[in-house]
């Protein structure tokens, strides 16, 4: 009787299901990511109550003899968004220093972590045993989205946490809970599109880290600007639908992308 040695043929579910499974394994193993995480949660602490304690200070300019007086923030979330009916209260420290500088601190992180595949080698030996490129590109986005989105909720946490500390108003001025919800879930949904970049700019750059972190800041900047108009603190379920559609175009036009500068460009 003849034996017949049948190969089982990985389909697509179980491929990711494998691919995830050990990038989010390194992910939650990784010291950076921690890192990451910490800055994202302290940041707002440190700059909401420093800028408490400067509210009213007073500084002259010793040419011109002229005063300025420095104003401190007046509502915890202005870490988050502009109020309405507010300028930022005076402080327009907060209106580029926000929770819109996760977008750019992902950024750090997708880099290291696809760079280090490659300048360990890692990557080659992946698609060379039996990972394809596609699969590695989604899970890659994939990790960098959690990331990113677990960023926003510790700046969101950090800022709630400064502005306790720093005895701020909590009032929304209008606003709802809900309103809020909808601009942290908008946020959140817009991260696929700075990942998407950071991605498809990081496996074009490879094992070089710093060509690929000053390449994804500098595609970032193009839109960050963007950012805060599209997520107000206004938001409703229209900006979270807009930006999960702009998300989801993104990861898939860039993704596809970035599936054929791995197929026609060296692994090392």
């Amino acid at each position: 009787m003849e034996n017949k040695v049948k190969f089982e043929k990985s389909g697509f579910g179980k491929r990711m299901k494998s691919m995830l499974k050990v990038d989010f394994r390194r992910m939650f193993k990784s010291k950076l990511f921690y890192i990451i995480i910490a800055c994202a949660l302290l940041m707002p602490v440190l700059m909401t109550v420093m800028m408490a304690m400067m509210d009213g200070s007073v500084s002259v300019d010793p040419q011109t003899g002229m005063e300025t007086v420095m104003k401190g923030p007046e509502n915890t979330w202005q870490n988050i968004g502009t109020l309405p009916g507010e300028p930022m209260g005076g402080a327009e420290i907060f209106m580029m220093c926000n929770i819109n500088m996760a977008f750019m601190g992902v950024a750090v992180f997708v880099c290291l972590f696809i760079s280090d595949d490659f300048r360990s080698g890692y990557a080659k030996n992946l698609f060379t045993v039996r990972a394809k490129k596609g699969d590695y590109v989604i899970s890659k986005t994939l990790a960098g989205f959690v990331c990113g989105a677990l960023m926003l909720i510790a700046y969101l946490l950090g800022s709630v946490l400064g502005g306790a500390i720093s005895g701020l108003s909590f009032a929304l001025h209008g606003l709802s809970a809900g309103n809020l919800i909808m601009c942290m879930l908008a946020k959140i949904f817009l991260m696929f599109v700075f990942v998407s970049i950071f991605t498809l700019i990081s496996v074009a750059a490879k094992q070089k880290a710093w060509l690929s972190i000053c390449g994804s800041l500098g595609g970032g900047m193009l839109l960050f600007m963007m950012v805060s108009m599209i997520t107000p603190l206004s938001s409703t379920f229209i900006n979270v639908a807009l930006c999960a559609a702009g998300g989801a175009l993104f990861a898939l036009g860039l993704g596809a992308i970035s599936k054929v500068v791995l197929k026609k460009t060296s692994l090392v």
